[in-house]
């Protein structure tokens, strides 16, 4: 019989935007009211009773991190980590800060969600968070048009989306075992494909609004989307 869930989930925003083509992180820019990464942690956290929630910044985010939470979302309780200078080091650097409670069976499971993907229902990190608990490990995934690949693809091909889950103490050796060997994943499920290939991965059915914002556009489209939810999830 499976034990009772003890989710975590993490919340990734060390990044730049360089990409936005914008001076500071894209995750610190406002969407219908809120920042992005406002409604990126909204979402994350609310399907969970007792969940923690890690935010992982760039250090030079410090003072717009704490005034954003403070201002915003005061009901939450965020835990607000350094990340690294790469993904993969901010997903490390949050797997260490938990790993006393991961060690000790306080967290169970553990999810990495990136902070540029404020569209991410409170279902499907639910959904992601259970399956994992079931299974192991769960991606949110979506089928890539005939249009996107190329036409002489026969195989079937999905994008892959976050918010990704694992079982804590499989994920925390497997990032343990990439440090000494200096790997770095595209994404966690890469990692823990290296490092627990037995390990079975859900794919779980994501969610085509589950937009990341990397481009000005994309917060066009996530401003729409906002507006037909009614400025809910």
């Amino acid at each position: 019989m499976k034990s009772q869930m003890r989710a975590a989930v993490v919340v990734l925003a060390a990044g730049s935007g360089s990409r936005f083509g914008h001076s500071t992180n894209k995750v610190w820019l406002p969407l219908s009211g809120r920042r992005i990464i406002s409604r990126s942690l909204v979402n994350a956290s609310k399907s969970f009773r007792g969940a923690r929630t890690i935010l992982v910044i760039n250090p030079d985010d410090a003072e717009i991190a704490r005034t954003t939470l403070e201002r915003e979302i005061p009901h939450l309780k965020v835990e607000i980590i350094q990340g690294g200078t790469t993904r993969h080091d901010s997903e490390y650097n949050a797997l260490k800060y938990l790993a006393p409670d991961i060690e000790a069976g306080e967290v169970n499971v553990v999810l990495i969600h990136d902070g540029a993907r404020p569209l991410a229902t409170s279902g499907l990190f639910k959904n992601i968070a259970e399956a994992a608990h079931r299974h192991g490990g769960a991606i949110p995934t979506i089928p890539v048009s005939q249009r996107e690949m190329d036409l002489q693809t026969k195989e079937s091909v999905v994008r892959v989306q976050t918010p990704q889950a694992f079982g804590a103490k499989e994920l925390l050796k497997a990032y343990r075992q990439a440090h000494q060997d200096s790997f770095h994943g595209t994404d966690t499920a890469a990692c823990m494909e290296k490092y627990f290939p037995e390990v079975h991965t859900m794919a779980v059915t994501g969610e085509v609004a589950n937009v990341k914002i990397t481009y000005p556009q994309d917060l066009v489209i996530a401003e729409h989307v906002l507006e037909k939810r009614g400025y809910r999830d």
